[in-house]
């Protein structure tokens, strides 16, 4: 495995890690890194959704408790029925419009270009998002997983698919999304975490599928490489995250969104 390889892979693992579960995309800050970096894994392709998937597991072991009482009860609990049904309707839109829009997604909306504007875009949208009355001062809110109508949850999924277009980021879509249909702050961001399960999973197995013929022994060193950082790192941030959200709003994500955003595109039109 070349050493200077493994160590953008391990730079990328810690971008991973951070962005992941902030509202200011990990996909598109992967992708900006990578074009910055220069990054020529082996398993190109698939480097990014795989590493992706060592902080969502990042999300199953801090959250094990939950998750394997809501397994073990699922039959008797209604509880741990409506947890369970909320994440899974809410996963259904990505996964049918992941599949169908995949080719395009791929070809055409992975670029610095995209996702500097949709940094942008993204960071005027929470700016927007948090000031509505409907927000700061709720008349209806939904302070659990289990107490959110399936008919929310589900329009949280679709909120979900936004993110899809890279730089726009899956926590910030689905986090305002759920803010915007009467979710407390600290249930949204939770919800995201949850719904990033199925979701991340079903990523890197669709993802693995299509791009099997570049797997490789040195491929998924490397992939190791960003893989067990970004579990690492995504730890200690989405402690943080949940304790920040329920004292402070997003305005400082938007902020930077766009500070960032506006940089991207300068160096683009410079180059």
């Amino acid at each position: 495995m070349d050493l200077s390889t493994a160590f953008q892979a391990f730079l990328l693992g810690i971008v991973e890690g951070i962005t992941e579960f902030l509202p200011i995309s990990s996909t598109g800050h992967l992708i900006l890194v990578q074009d910055m970096l220069g990054f020529q894994g082996p398993a190109g392709e698939l480097f990014p959704i795989v590493i992706q998937l060592g902080a969502i597991l990042a999300v199953c072991w801090l959250y094990r408790v939950k998750l394997i009482n809501t397994v073990l009860t699922l039959q008797r609990n209604s509880g741990a029925q409506r947890f369970t049904f909320n994440i899974l309707i809410a996963f259904l839109p990505s996964a049918v419009i992941g599949v169908l829009a995949y080719k395009f997604i791929k070809q055409a909306l992975f670029s610095p270009l995209v996702v500097a504007i949709a940094l942008i875009v993204g960071g005027i949208a929470i700016l927007i998002i948090e000031r509505l009355p409907s927000v700061t001062a709720p008349k209806v809110r939904y302070e659990t997983i289990e107490a959110i109508p399936y008919s929310r949850a589900l329009a949280i999924g679709f909120f979900q698919c936004i993110s899809m277009i890279p730089g726009t980021s899956r926590a910030a879509a689905t986090i305002m999304g759920a803010m915007l249909v009467g979710v407390s702050r600290e249930a949204a961001a939770e919800f995201s975490f949850m719904l990033a399960i199925p979701t991340m999973l079903g990523a890197t197995v669709y993802d693995t599928y299509k791009n099997r013929a570049t797997l490789s022994l040195e491929g998924m060193e490397i992939i190791a490489m960003g893989f067990v950082t970004a579990f690492i790192v995504a730890l200690f941030v989405i402690r943080w995250m949940i304790g920040y959200v329920s004292r402070h709003g997003f305005a400082p994500f938007a902020y930077y969104r766009i500070v960032l955003g506006a940089l991207m595109l300068g160096l683009l039109l410079l180059r």
